[in-house]
């Protein structure tokens, strides 16, 4: 169902979203740098441990549209899912 709302993380976390928006700040993080780290090793570990089509890796990993996730991981790994694999 695609990665988490910042609201339902800072919920789950039980602090308030800009409590854990000022603590990623003090850590150099963005709630959008921790998420694409977090897709792209997602990525990375189907792609090695698993037959599932990149299509499917890509909604797996957040992303309803297969170009987008291909160019994001091309971002991340300066390879293609394809090539990477």
């Amino acid at each position: 169902h695609g990665f988490p709302g910042f609201n339902t993380i800072a919920s789950a976390l039980h602090m308030s979203a800009p409590t854990l928006r000022r603590r990623l700040r003090r850590e150099g993080m963005t709630f959008q740098a921790l998420k694409d780290k977090c897709r792209e090793e997602a990525a990375i570990g189907f792609l090695r441990e698993s037959d599932q089509s990149i299509n499917a890796i890509a909604y797996l990993t957040g992303f309803t549209d297969p170009s987008a996730f291909h160019r994001s991981f091309k971002k991340w790994t300066g390879q293609s899912p394809g090539s990477y694999r």
